[in-house]
């Protein structure tokens, strides 16, 4: 199977060349769900580009017949943070213009909505599936008034374009899946929302971070939230409702890197959960053991530490190790410039958990990330 190749422009420079957008539609013989899947919208984070290289592979493998739905691709969806590079490292976390992160720019249908449950009332007696079309019409009519203030006069900043076209593509999705990896030195996991737990164990990851507080900016959030939103209005009505749409964030591994273990991971994960969704109709033997083991946590309970001395970073206990509270989390060397010998400096654990995210650089000023622990 081949996929229909579409290229988006996304911005003109200054020099007057045009960064793009370029997207891989694969479409099934049969009728069926929307999956979108997007890679790099963090600078450094470069391993879901392999995945999705990867993946695109696997597809051209198989017939359209064996694909329920279509499947969009788009790899390197933020060309602004991808090129942002100083020396040898690589950033692109931030729009540097406008100061902001680029997955905390998302509109949220939620937020600018004026009665949700005005229309949860209008819709009880409904199908779930003519809710769902109803509702993701009033989505649509919300979000095509955005386009009038972007090729208004005075347009709007980039971040709104840039939002405008990566939701434009995944507004109407029924599944969502954007890969990350950690800005550091991170492990492999996934971010998922409420009731969706069951699911996320087809990732075939071993730890799963449910997103358990959140404000809708990111673009997982912005997807799902209005969604979650309306199953609460149903609730509240005396009807349980749970829409057949899902987002995940899957975090592949270490910035700057495309680490072979992340990206097969991030391939067989997908691989699995398609297939367990009825979109990919296949019958491929995968190791499922790991889905029996996935630990769950709150992502409101990491815990990070930031360098109390400016510093070295000596004596770190290894990503991924299990610590418990009171342990040694690491040291650091201080060589302090007040005439004193040169000392060492204890950090230990506050609670019990997981090491899930360490700082790259292990020289760092005071007051700078070191690691991150999630219980």
């Amino acid at each position: 199977m081949l996929p229909a190749i579409s290229t988006i422009p996304l911005r003109q420079m200054a020099s007057g060349d045009v960064l793009s957008l370029q997207v891989y539609k694969f479409i099934g013989a049969n009728a069926g769900k929307k999956v979108y899947i997007q890679s790099n919208l963090h600078g450094a984070e470069i391993a879901g580009n392999a995945v999705i290289h990867q993946f695109i592979s696997f597809l051209q493998t198989i017939n359209d017949t064996d694909l329920a739905g279509e499947i969009w691709l788009v790899p390197v969806c933020n060309p602004m943070g991808t090129n942002e590079r100083s020396h040898v490292f690589s950033s692109g976390r931030y729009c540097v213009y406008e100061a902001k992160d680029w997955n905390r720019i998302f509109w949220d249908y939620e937020k600018a909505t004026d009665d949700l449950m005005a229309f949860a009332k209008s819709q009880l007696d409904f199908d779930v599936e003519v809710v769902r079309q109803n509702y993701l019409g009033s989505i649509k009519d919300k979000f095509r008034e955005l386009l009038e203030k972007i090729n208004s006069p005075g347009s709007v900043p980039y971040t709104e374009r840039f939002r405008y076209q990566l939701q434009s593509l995944s507004l109407d999705a029924d599944y969502l899946i954007d890969l990350h990896s950690a800005s550091n030195q991170g492990i492999n996991y996934l971010y998922y929302f409420r009731n969706r737990q069951e699911s996320a164990k087809y990732f075939l990851l071993k730890d799963g971070f449910l997103l358990d507080k959140y404000d809708g900016d990111a673009f997982d959030e912005a997807f799902i939230k209005p969604w979650l939103a309306l199953e609460d209005c149903f609730q509240q009505l005396g009807r349980n409702i749970k829409f057949d749409v899902e987002a995940w964030t899957l975090e592949l591994g270490t910035g700057m890197q495309m680490i072979p273990d992340s990206v097969t991971k991030g391939v067989r994960g997908i691989k699995n959960y398609l297939i367990k969704k009825g979109v990919l109709q296949l019958d491929l033997t995968l190791d499922e053991s790991i889905s029996q083991e996935m630990c769950f946590r709150n992502r409101s309970n990491v815990i990070k530490y930031y360098a109390s001395y400016g510093g070295m970073i000596q004596s770190r206990v290894e990503l991924g190790s299990e610590v418990k509270a009171g342990e040694r989390l690491y040291q650091i060397l201080s060589f302090n410039k007040e005439g004193k010998l040169p000392f060492v400096i204890d950090v230990c654990c506050e609670q019990d958990g997981l090491v899930y995210d360490t700082s790259s650089n292990q020289a760092v000023n005071q007051g700078e990330f070191v690691m991150g622990v999630i219980s």
